[in-house]
């Protein structure tokens, strides 16, 4: 696989508007967690970990925004977090930031490169 070939995730039509989606990448024991959010046609990417916490944000599968679907929520402690930037602008890590992941939509599809995937911080140990 080229470090520039694009992976197509899911389709955009799979993922409410607005609404989010539960993504892996990666082989063996440990892949790559993270989720995409839709708004519209932009879709923004974050890896599926509290900089709180470093535990995954959601309890349910594909559940990682608020009831008014405006912004990301961690599940465990409340912090709100901003869909554009990843920004937490409430709970106990104002100022912190989700780890983002750069997704593109080419053609109805969710895609991401390869190198990018590869090159996103991993927790210790992992």
């Amino acid at each position: 696989m080229g470090e520039s070939e694009e992976i197509v995730l899911c389709l955009l039509e799979d993922i409410e508007d607005p609404g989010s989606r539960e993504l892996s990448w990666g082989e063996g024991a440990w892949p790559l967690q993270f989720f995409a959010v839709r708004d519209g046609d932009a879709v923004f990417g974050y890896v599926n970990r509290c900089p709180h916490r470093g535990h995954p944000l959601n309890w349910q599968v594909d559940r990682f925004l608020s009831r008014e679907r405006d912004l990301i929520v961690c599940n465990s402690h409340g912090a709100r977090f901003r869909i554009t930037d990843g920004v937490c602008i409430a709970g106990p890590c104002p100022g912190a930031r989700l780890d983002p992941v750069a997704l593109r939509v080419r053609d109805g599809r969710v895609v991401a490169r390869a190198r990018d995937l590869r090159e996103i911080k991993r927790p210790a140990g992992v």
